[in-house]
């Protein structure tokens, strides 16, 4: 009880934990940023803005999302889950502003997700902060309705 369940390969990644297999063109895998990258952490909105202005990034993505987009009859909008005190929050905010500009008229939710607040460094507070507040201010921009959701009051902010 409480154990991981067996798996027949190794674990590299959380999608390995999944029950239910996804589709192999519903994940986008960033190489440098996997825990044994060569860049580390994705820990800035400006460096998950920067991803996706690399063009082999930005038409894989897209070509990722045509797939789906052509199996819909009706498509009506998107939802998007992004974290945003990290660098993803960059990454949401251009997948936003794609979204927005490829399919006007379509309804973008966005839910805007951070962590509970937690003792730390200054510098990285400090930056949770930044990021929080540029993915806000950019998802707000390029969604129908932006929902920031947070476990504490304070969407991570102490």
């Amino acid at each position: 009880p409480g154990a991981a369940p067996a798996r027949d390969g190794p674990v590299r990644l959380w999608s390995d934990y999944l029950n239910v297999r996804l589709h192999p063109k519903s994940l986008y895998v960033i190489p440098q940023y996997m825990h044994d990258g060569e860049c580390g952490v994705l820990e800035a909105f400006g460096q998950g803005e920067r991803l996706l202005q690399d063009p082999g990034c930005l038409e894989e993505l897209e070509d990722r999302l045509h797939f789906y987009v052509e199996e819909c009859d009706y498509l009506q909008g998107f939802q998007v889950l992004c974290d945003l005190h990290d660098g993803f929050s960059g990454v949401g905010a251009k997948v936003t502003e794609l979204l927005y500009d490829e399919y006007s008229g379509k309804g973008i939710l966005t839910w805007g997700l951070t962590p509970l607040a937690s003792p730390g460094d200054h510098r990285k507070d400090v930056c949770r902060l930044l990021n929080t507040v540029l993915g806000t201010v950019h998802l707000a921009r390029h969604s129908s309705l932006l929902c920031p959701l947070s476990l504490s009051g304070t969407l991570g902010i102490k």
